[in-house]
Formats: structure tokens, sequence, C-alpha cells
């Protein structure tokens, strides 16, 4: 590939843990307000500087509505029970999409960014969102769980993805984490989504084991190494990543963040090096690092990892 090493998987690298947690809950206003900081961190050295410094702003307002609410009431206990027993996530998109809970925090999200400094663009679409008929709104908030964005309707869809995420993050954190089970290879435990993107972590007790994140519900879980987050195959896996410039010693350095290829599936999802620079987060440096996806263009893999605030490019 053009401007990219092609890598293989490094064995000696596999998480040397006895058995690190499953699944890892979202503490919403933490997750959000961390997120800002580190889109606005990015901002300060990226060609996306703009859009990221509003996408940190979004974040902000996120993380400051997620502190504000009133304590959500928990996922049904025998919903979670059902699930359970029939390995399917606990958090049920389509019975989500029409909670009043749901949209009492979309109104209030949209209220919130109506005060941040954007675009013309985002505020034409902010503008459209909020004077949405009942009707035209739950069609949307229907994308939105379908992880299925119209091309011709980008910021709404944004706005609206912003919001939810705070919503279902907060139902997410209701759960007991040691009751959640493996659905699918590379779905969410929690709600079902598919992975924005994975990080080799260097938590304690889980030293170089793999977090597979969800933009949706903001929940991680832990997911082998060296598998295809989108079919499950461990043949045919390989790594890309652009080509790394040379360091103090002289030497190329090791790449933070690479594309997981599958020759099975002919799929990739970016994976991130947390074991090497903690301070990356799953959703903000899939944004920054929009530059791997432009060289994986040139590629036959087609991304399978999903995040709502990279559609459009």
């Amino acid at each position: 590939m053009s401007g990219t090493n092609s890598l293989q998987p490094d064995p000696s690298m596999i998480g040397r843990m006895i058995k690190p947690a499953f699944a890892i809950l979202p503490d919403p206003a933490p997750l959000f307000r961390t997120r800002a900081e580190r889109f606005a961190l990015l901002a300060e050295s990226n060609p996306l500087a703009p859009y990221l410094r509003f996408l940190a702003r979004l974040c902000e307002a996120q993380a400051a509505l997620a502190a504000a609410l009133p304590t959500i009431e928990p996922i049904d206990p025998a919903q979670v029970e059902r699930a359970r027993a029939a390995t399917m996530p606990p958090l049920d998109r389509n019975a989500l999409a029409g909670s009043p809970a749901l949209h009492e925090t979309v109104a209030r999200f949209l209220d919130a960014a109506a005060a941040i400094e954007m675009p013309a663009q985002a505020a034409a679409g902010l503008a459209t969102l909020r004077a949405a008929a009942p009707a035209a709104l739950r069609e949307m908030i229907d994308n939105v769980m379908a992880d299925a964005t119209p091309f011709e309707a980008l910021p709404e869809h944004l706005f609206l993805s912003a919001a939810i995420q705070v919503h279902a993050a907060r139902l997410a954190a209701t759960l007991d984490a040691a009751r959640l089970v493996p659905v699918e290879t590379g779905l969410c435990p929690c709600c079902g989504g598919p992975p924005v993107s994975s990080r080799v972590v260097g938590w304690q007790g889980a030293e170089n084991a793999r977090y597979a994140a969800c933009a949706f519900c903001g929940t991680q879980w832990n997911e082998v190494r060296v598998k295809c987050l989108a079919c499950g195959s461990t043949k045919g896996v390989g790594y890309k990543a652009p080509e790394a410039e040379p360091g103090a010693n002289g030497k190329p350095e090791e790449p933070t963040v690479k594309a997981e290829t599958c020759d099975t599936c002919h799929s990739w999802v970016k994976i991130f090096y947390a074991n090497r620079n903690p301070s990356l987060e799953p959703v903000a440096d899939d944004v920054g690092s929009l530059g791997l996806d432009l060289l994986m263009r040139e590629t036959e893999y087609r991304r399978a990892g999903f995040d709502p605030f990279l559609i459009g490019y």
C-alpha cells in the first residue's frame, strides 16, 4: 500500500494477564469530559483543527448535561436477565427510540448545543432539528439507532447522535458489568453496536489486553488480540500504518495507531496502542487519525468501525 507499512502480528505482545474484566461500563460525565479534552488537545496540531474544536465543545455540552440530569431509571432487571439468557444486549435500541426520557435528553441537549460556536452548515442543521415535527424527529432518531445516517442530513444526525450518546451512556452505567455476556464478535455486549475502534491497554490487571469501544453507549469490552472485529476470523489478520518518522535514535518509531485488516472479509478497524500512549481515546483519536482512513481508501479493505463523528469524511 502506497505510503504505509504492512505489519504482521507480534505474538510476544499479546496480553500477559490472568483474566481481564470482560466489560467496562461508562461513567458518563467523566467519559465525555475526557473526550472533550482529547479533542481540544488534538486540535492544537491537526489539519482538522476547526472540526476537532467543534467536537470538543459538543462533548463539553454532553459532559455538562450528563452531570446535570436527574438519576435515570435503570434498565428493567428482568429485561437484563432475559437478554443474558439469550446472549442478547440488554439495552434495546428499538425500544429506546420511543422513550420519553430519551426525548427529554435530546431536547435539553439541543437547547445546550445552540450556545456552541459552530459553522453555518452545522447551525442550519441544528435549527432544522429543533424545529422538526415529532414524526420527522422520530425518523431521525430511528436512523441513529440503526447507525444509518443519510448523507443529505449529516449535521442533524451528528447532533442527535451526540444527544443519544448521553442517554445511552447513562443507561449503560446502571448495569452490572459482571452480568454482561458476549453476544457476537465485534458487537457491544450492552447495546449491540459495532466498535468505533479498539485499544491495547496498560491498565493494572489487564496489561496488553485489547478492548473494543462502542461510540453509542460508551461501553468497552474485551476481545482477544489478532482477531477481526467484523467477522471474528483469526486468519489473514494483518496491520497497516502510515510510514513512521525517525525517532530520537534515528530509527522509525512504532506507530500507536494502526489499521487491523482482515483478508477473510476484507474489512479493517483502527487499533490504538494506549499501553504506549495512555491519552489515546477511542472516539476522539479515531477522528484525529483521519489520515489513516485516507490511506486505507487506496486499499481493497473497507472500514468496519463506526463513528458518527466521521460520517461524511
